[in-house]
């Protein structure tokens, strides 16, 4: 699918990937972009084909009111995600694990439901999900995030499926640390989002149906069958004796 003359919803497109998203489909000559945000004042591209959108995605008849106004998209990018550090069996993790759950399953469910019959309308188009390495593992440090992440992996295998007939490819995006706000706490080798957004259209343009977007996430998908005895000994070892695993070694 060739992005020229394309038009675009961004999820989270204020900043960090989602931004860079946007800029890198105006790049490659989509005609308009609709950049969403839960504040429209974060919203600040000098581009007049870009148009802000105030949306949170956990609200549902809110996203059911935007598919109805941007009726002309026939690329979905779906971005938007939360991220606590939350274990389960901490005071805070339920709160926690809902909120991720409500964000990164529910509120991509929403979308999906409410732009389905757009890309329908306009000829199948894409519909892409941001998801995570988390996918494909958990830690106890970051559990419930990996849990959303891990549903959201199964809704998109699921909608690849049920979007088919009508025309629809629906990608999955995989990256463990991309250089954004959600992980400057962390002390590890880093994925520009530039880099990220890059090979997210790639997928776009070619038809793939999933990216792996660097070298961790690809190696971590490929032992995925070995992880109860490659990963997880000593991700047990690091939480017994009180380190807090943030990635896989």
């Amino acid at each position: 699918m060739s992005l020229q003359g394309t038009t675009g919803i961004v999820t989270g497109g204020s900043r960090g990937l989602g931004r860079a998203i946007v800029e890198a489909l105006l790049a490659r000559g989509a005609k308009r972009v609709y950049a969403t945000s839960r504040t429209l004042t974060e919203i600040d591209f000098d581009d007049d084909r870009v148009t802000p959108v105030q949306l949170d995605i956990t609200d549902h008849e809110a996203v059911s009111a935007v598919a109805e106004r941007c009726g002309d998209v026939d690329v979905v990018i779906n971005n938007a995600g939360a991220l606590f550090a939350s274990s389960f069996i901490t005071p805070r993790s339920v709160d926690a694990a809902r909120i991720e759950m409500d964000t990164n399953y529910f509120g991509t469910l929403a979308m999906a439901r409410a732009f389905a019959p757009v890309l329908a309308t306009n000829g199948g188009g894409v519909m892409v999900n941001i998801l995570s390495a988390a996918s494909f593992y958990s830690l106890p440090s970051n559990a419930s995030y990996s849990a959303s992440k891990a549903a959201e992996w199964s809704l998109t295998n699921s909608l690849r499926i049920e979007l088919h007939a009508q025309g629809t490819n629906v990608i999955g995006v995989h990256a463990s640390f991309i250089d954004t706000e959600m992980t400057a706490a962390v002390a590890v080798e880093k994925i520009s989002p530039a880099d990220v957004a890059g090979q997210v259209l790639d997928a776009v343009e070619s038809g793939v149906p999933e990216v792996l977007a660097d070298a961790r996430t690809r190696h971590i998908k490929e032992t995925l069958p070995r992880h109860l005895t490659t990963l997880y000994p000593e991700l047990q070892r690091q939480w017994d004796a009180g380190e807090t695993p943030w990635h896989v070694p």
